[in-house]
C-alpha cells in the first residue's frame, strides 16, 4: 500500500501538469489520499505545487484569486465537500465576475459505509451528502461543474478542468472527486504531457484596420479603461496608444485595476465626464458596464468595445451600446491598433493640440483636487480624503493597494494613493474577501508593500482571526487599514434615497446602519502584530509610518482610523 499510486496522485500530477504554484485548501477529512500524494512529492524531493493550508474555505479562494490576479498564473483550491463549496462559493462567485481562472476541487462519499472493507465515516451519511452532489450546488457560480466519472478519467478531466478555466472567458471551473475515486488504484499515461498556456485571442486584422482608421481620423476620441490593466502589458499598451494620438483616458466607475498612470497629463479622472458628450470615437476597455445608468451612453460618440468578453453571462442586465467590437484580449489588442495607427500616421493634425489641451486639463483638475484636500484637512476629525492623500505620501511607490471600500471608494479612486501598473486590485463580489484577496497579492509579490483599504462594515464580514493568523505562520506581512465611520453608511444612504422625509430620516433612525463597534486594531495583538487607532489627522503621518515599519520587520499591522461620515 505504501508505494501504490492512487486517485490521490492522479490529483497532484494533473496540478503539477497545469503548472500550478500552490494548492489553496481549506480541507476537510477526505482528502487522505491527496495529502498522501503531496507527502510523497515532498519525501522524494519531486516538482510540484506547494500544498497551502489555510482555515477558512472563502480564504483559501481569496488567495488564489489575489496571486492570480497579479500573476496571470492559475492556481489550485481544495475544499471540504458541499459545506466547505458552500462557505466558499462567495469568493468562487467573484472569481467568476472577475474572469479569474481557478480549479476548485471537492469530495463526497458515494458507499456510506455499505462498501466492504471499506467506510468514510458515519459524518457523510448523517450530514455532508448532497442531493445530486457538491458540483450541483457549484454548476451556478463556475464555466463547467462535474463529478470525476471514474478513477480511469479522473486525470484527464481535471486536465480538461484546468484547461476550460483559462480559456475565453476565463473563470472557476469544478470537479467533485468522491473518496473511493481518490483511493483507487491509478496508472498514470505513457506520456505526461506539460500543458500549454491558453493562446491570446486576437480581432481579425481588417477589423483592426477599420478602427485604426476611425482613431486617426477621430478628432475627439476618448477611452474609458475598466479592466485593461489587468497585466502589465495591458498598462502599457494603454500608455503607448494613448500617447500616440494624444486620447484622455478615464477609468469606468468600477475600475478593476489601475489602468493608466494617475499622474499623466493624459489622465483624466474617474467615472463618466460631461466632455465625454462632445467625443466623437470612445474606446471602452474590458467594460462590463462603462456608463451609469446603462444607457446613458456619451451622446454624439461611436463606441468600439475591446475586450476578450463584452458581454458577461454572471449579469441580469448589461447594456454598454456598443456599436464595434474588438474581440480578443485586451493589451494585444491595444498593441495591434498603435501598429496599424504608427503605419498610417494621424490625418487630422491635431495630436500635438490634444496633448496640450489635455495636459491643462489634467492640471486644472490635479488642482481642484489639492483645494479638496486642503479644505478637507481643515476639519478636526480624519476626512477619508485626508487619509487616502496621507496614504499616498506614505506608502512607498510600488505598494499594492487591496480596495474594499464601499462608501469610500470613488474618493480613493479619485485621490488614489496607487502610483503604477498592478498597484490597485478590486475586491468584487461580496463582502467579506479584502483580506484573503490581499495575502493572495502579497503571497505573489512579496517584495512589495500591500495594504488592505476596507470599510469597517466590510472588515466585519472577513475571516479576520483565520486571516491574521495565516499571515502570521506564513509570513506574510500587510498593512490594514480599516476606515472607520462606526456604521453601515451605504445602507443609511440607500434607505435615505429611497425615504427621504421618513421616518427614518425625520428621526435619524437608521436600522440598517448600525454596526457592532470595537477597536478593531486590538485584533492583531495575538498574532503579534502592530495595531493603533487613529483619531487626530495631526497622529496619521506617524500611523501610517509606524505601520509600514511593522510590516518591514515581518509583522502584520492593523490602524483602525476615525473617519468623519
Amino acid at each position: 500500500m505504501k508505494n501504490r499510486l492512487d486517485g490521490g496522485e492522479a490529483v497532484v500530477q494533473a496540478f503539477r501538469c497545469l503548472d500550478m504554484d500552490y494548492v489553496m485548501a481549506s480541507p476537510g477529512s477526505e482528502w487522505g489520499a491527496v495529502w498522501e500524494a503531496f507527502a510523497r512529492q515532498k519525501v522524494s524531493n519531486a516538482p510540484g505545487p506547494v500544498y497551502f493550508s489555510c482555515a477558512h474555505e472563502t480564504l483559501a479562494v481569496d488567495l488564489a484569486i489575489g496571486y492570480t490576479g497579479y500573476t496571470g498564473r492559475m492556481q489550485g483550491v481544495m475544499l471540504h465537500t458541499g459545506v466547505g463549496l458552500l462557505q466558499g462559493s462567495m469568493g468562487i462567485d467573484a472569481a467568476q465576475r472577475l474572469g479569474i481562472p481557478m480549479v476548485v476541487v471537492a469530495g463526497e462519499a458515494l458507499t456510506y459505509g455499505e462498501q466492504e472493507g471499506f467506510h468514510p465515516g458515519p459524518q457523510w451519511l448523517s450530514s455532508l451528502s448532497v442531493v445530486g452532489g457538491p458540483h450541483s450546488l457549484a454548476a451556478p457560480l463556475v464555466k463547467w461543474s462535474n463529478q470525476a466519472s471514474s478513477p480511469a478519467t479522473l486525470f484527464e478531466q481535471l486536465i480538461r478542468a484546468g484547461e476550460m478555466a483559462q480559456r475565453t472567458p476565463s473563470g472557476p471551473t469544478f470537479m467533485t472527486v468522491p473518496i473511493e475515486t481518490q483511493l483507487a488504484d491509478w496508472t498514470p499515461p505513457d506520456r505526461i504531457r506539460d500543458v500549454p498556456r491558453a493562446p491570446k485571442v486576437q480581432p481579425p486584422a481588417a477589423d483592426i484596420e477599420a478602427v485604426a482608421d476611425l482613431l486617426v481620423s477621430a478628432e475627439r476620441p476618448a477611452i474609458v479603461a475598466e479592466g485593461s490593466g489587468r497585466d502589465v502589458a495591458g498598462f502599457d499598451a494603454l500608455v503607448a496608444l494613448a500617447e500616440m494620438l494624444a486620447i484622455p483616458v478615464v477609468d469606468a466607475p468600477w475600475a478593476d485595476y489601475s489602468n493608466f498612470p494617475g499622474g499623466h497629463p493624459l489622465f483624466q479622472g474617474v467615472g463618466q465626464p460631461d466632455w465625454l458628450d462632445e467625443a466623437d470615437l470612445v474606446l471602452t476597455l474590458s467594460a462590463r458596464a462603462p456608463w451609469n445608468p446603462p444607457s446613458r451612453r456619451p451622446r454624439r460618440a461611436h463606441i468600439v468595445a475591446i475586450g476578450e468578453t463584452p458581454f458577461r453571462t454572471e449579469m441580469v442586465y448589461q447594456n454598454i451600446q456598443a456599436d464595434r467590437f474588438l474581440e480578443g484580449d485586451c493589451a494585444a489588442t491595444l498593441r495591434l491598433l498603435a501598429e496599424a495607427v504608427a503605419a498610417s500616421g494621424p490625418k487630422n493634425g491635431a495630436v500635438e493640440e490634444r496633448a496640450a489641451h489635455w495636459a491643462k486639463t489634467h492640471e486644472t483638475r490635479i488642482a481642484a483636487d489639492r483645494e479638496i484636500v486642503t479644505e478637507a484637512r481643515a476639519k478636526k476629525a480624519i476626512d477619508p480624503i485626508v487619509l487616502f492623500d496621507a496614504l499616498g505620501a506614505a506608502m512607498p511607490g510600488d505598494a499594492i493597494y487591496a480596495d474594499e471600500t464601499i462608501t469610500h471608494r470613488q474618493r480613493l479612486m479619485r485621490h488614489r494613493p496607487y502610483k503604477g501598473s498592478r498597484s490597485y486590485y478590486r475586491v468584487a463580489g461580496g463582502l467579506g474577501q479584502g483580506l484573503g484577496v490581499a495575502l493572495g497579492l502579497k503571497l505573489a509579490a512579496k517584495e512589495r508593500p500591500v495594504v488592505a483599504v476596507i470599510g469597517d462594515g466590510s472588515f466585519m464580514y472577513n475571516p479576520i482571526v483565520q486571516s491574521l493568523a495565516l499571515s502570521a505562520h506564513e509570513e506574510l506581512p500587510i498593512l490594514v487599514v480599516v476606515v472607520n465611520n462606526t456604521g453601515y453608511s451605504a445602507m443609511a444612504k440607500e434607505h435615505r434615497a429611497f425615504y427621504p422625509d421618513g421616518v427614518a430620516a425625520e428621526n435619524d433612525l437608521f436600522y440598517g446602519r448600525m454596526i457592532t463597534d470595537l477597536d478593531y486594531a486590538e485584533l492583531v495583538r495575538p498574532f503579534d502584530g502592530f495595531g493603533r487607532r487613529v483619531a487626530d489627522p495631526a497622529e496619521l503621518p506617524s500611523a501610517l509610518e509606524a505601520g509600514l515599519a511593522a510590516t518591514r520587520e515581518g509583522k502584520t499591522a492593523i490602524l483602525n482610523v476615525m473617519v468623519d461620515n
